[in-house]
């Protein structure tokens, strides 16, 4: 039997199902799971559960991730072909395999789906927005779409079933955009929720008595009835769409509970109550399931450190123990692991495991640019992949056009294509910012402007850098590598004074230009995996230079 098929094998608790069920999941399918239209339709729960184990293992390549605000801000008609053409029609043909679609969920509770638990987000005033000056909601076409007898998840559902491609509805299970203040963009956050309006008391604070950590809008999952309506949330629209799992994004945003907010971490009480609603949430999933006939999956984005996840009140691995999910996205505004760390935690479990490649948020313009380039997506997407993940997740890439989508799905692909290794595209200012001295769960090394690194004269310092392959010529296609190491060094008035070795291996041929000290790399030299680069400044120099950024730039070009 191949590797793969034992790891996926390897289901860990999944409500019961002993590896014996999972492994007869070839004789449930074949033989009591009845095919209606190229469907699986089931009629009882252990054929149920090994169906959903078939689904949760089904390929995705790449998960898009669509935060759904065409309809707010984009759409000059409302028409599902103006809806599918902003992001989704451009995509076929591409390596995307899945669409996870929210309906707004900003803030708790306001969807652009017809709900009847929720609020229709409807609002069409023209509010200037803060940073981009775009007259914020005056495009809303939700209210249109629902008078026309639909809505953009019916029409997504629809496009997607038509195109043979996995559709989830995502839901932000606490987003905060609307902190901004009164005379911006989101109207100073209660003014658009009357959630938020009428019970006050359901929030971590208020807009005079602000938390220490996270945004005072945010609901306090520590109230049963905020609890109640996420799983209401969630069983409405399982209800009443024909969706093949829910997405339940914790990432946005990262603030749960009072204790977190108010400087502390999370305690047993409030991590109970987070999993008994994971639990009835699967529950739902399961009877609203076994009603239509097929699967419902679980999929949560959440902090990629068990420990951080912990304190902010998600008690993951006990999620995954007793098989309350089906699809782990792990990661987000910031990277505490190497994605070893998850995958090994995802696949002992027998869960998927999706990384989430977030935009780059650094603020340095050079560095900015390196991190938000399709080479350096490249390069994490190949560190995923070579991680042992299931696929790749993007977010907040939204530009239909960009040939990420046909790259990143496929390391074959993306072997002899140019990219650029860095430590890390995002920082790790936000795990601070949401959960108290959040940065002590960091793992592995960041290095960037705003994680410069003091070279003292005659101590190596050392910087790990992953690389996701083995740099070599293709010779099939003629393709010939170069790889280049690229150092960002502040105050180092003599770049002689330098020395640089990669593996144990002295590099020479430095030079520099503009604010970078290039040096030439022999592909061997370059292991797939871990590599560590040491940085010496000669003994006695008196400068006293900043390392600030450390790149590893492969590319290739035919061969003469």
């Amino acid at each position: 039997m191949a590797s793969g098929t034992l790891r996926r094998l390897r289901f860990g608790r999944v409500h019961g199902i002993c590896l014996a069920m999972a492994v007869a999941l070839a004789a449930c399918v074949g033989n009591r799971v009845v095919a209606q239209e190229g469907t699986l339709k089931v009629t009882n729960l252990d054929e149920l559960r090994c169906a959903r184990e078939k689904a949760k293992h089904r390929t995705r390549r790449i998960i898009f991730d669509n935060d759904g605000n065409e309809p707010v801000y984009y759409l000059k008609e409302a028409t599902p072909e103006a809806l599918l053409a902003c992001r989704t029609t451009p995509l076929l043909g591409s390596n995307v395999d899945t669409i996870f679609y929210c309906t707004w969920s900003s803030p708790f509770g306001t969807f652009t789906h017809n709900t009847k638990v929720g609020e229709v987000f409807t609002m069409t005033e023209e509010i200037k927005h803060p940073r981009n000056g775009r007259r914020a909601f005056s495009k809303n076409k939700t209210a249109e779409f629902i008078k026309q007898g639909t809505d953009v998840l019916k029409i997504m559902v629809g496009f997607c079933k038509k195109n043979n491609i996995e559709v989830f509805w995502s839901m932000r299970m606490n987003d905060c955009h609307d902190a901004a203040s009164a005379s911006t963009w989101y109207g100073g956050g209660v003014m658009l929720n009357q959630l938020k309006r009428n019970h006050p008391e359901f929030l971590v604070g208020s807009k005079d008595k602000r938390p220490k950590r996270g945004s005072w809008t945010a609901v306090d999952y520590g109230h049963k009835e905020i609890r109640d309506l996420a799983l209401k949330f969630h069983e409405e629209v399982c209800e009443n769409y024909d969706i093949d799992g829910i997405s339940l994004d914790f990432f946005r945003h990262l603030n749960y509970f009072k204790s977190t907010a108010m400087g502390k971490d999370a305690n047993q009480e409030d991590r109970d109550k987070m999993t008994s609603l994971l639990r009835r949430i699967r529950a739902m999933t399961e009877r609203v399931g076994l009603k239509r006939g097929r699967p419902i999956l679980v999929s949560v984005r959440v902090p990629d450190s068990v420990g951080y996840c912990r304190a902010m009140g998600f008690d993951i691995e006990r999620w995954l123990e007793e098989g309350l999910i089906d699809i782990l996205v792990p990661s987000g505004y910031f990277r505490l692991n190497h994605w070893e760390t998850s995958v090994a935690l995802a696949h002992k479990h027998g869960v998927a495991v999706y990384p989430c490649l977030s935009e780059t948020r650094v603020r340095d313009k050079q560095a900015h640019k390196v991190r938000a380039s399709l080479a350096c997506y490249r390069a994490r997407a190949m560190n995923v992949w070579n991680a042992g993940a299931d696929g790749v997740y993007l977010f907040n890439s939204f530009n239909p056009q960009n040939p990420l989508w046909r790259e990143l799905g496929d390391p074959k692909v993306l072997e002899t294509l140019d990219k650029v290794y860095t430590t890390g595209a995002r920082g790790v200012r936000y795990a601070n910012s949401r959960l108290h001295n959040g940065a002590r769960f960091l793992n592995r090394q960041v290095l960037s402007p705003k994680r410069p690194m003091l070279l003292a004269a005659g101590k190596p310092a050392t910087v790990d850098l992953r690389v996701g392959q083995l740099v070599r010529e293709n010779k099939a296609a003629g393709l010939v590598p170069k790889v280049t190491l690229r150092l960002r060094i502040a105050q180092l008035p003599d770049p002689a004074e330098l020395s640089v070795t990669l593996n144990g291996t002295p590099l020479s041929g430095g030079a520099k230009s503009d604010i970078w000290h290039g040096y030439p790399v022999a592909p061997a030299l370059v292991k797939k995996g871990a590599n560590r680069f040491e940085i010496l400044l000669r003994q006695g120099s008196a400068a006293k230079p900043i390392l600030q950024d450390l790149l590893l730039v492969v590319q290739y070009t035919k061969g003469s």
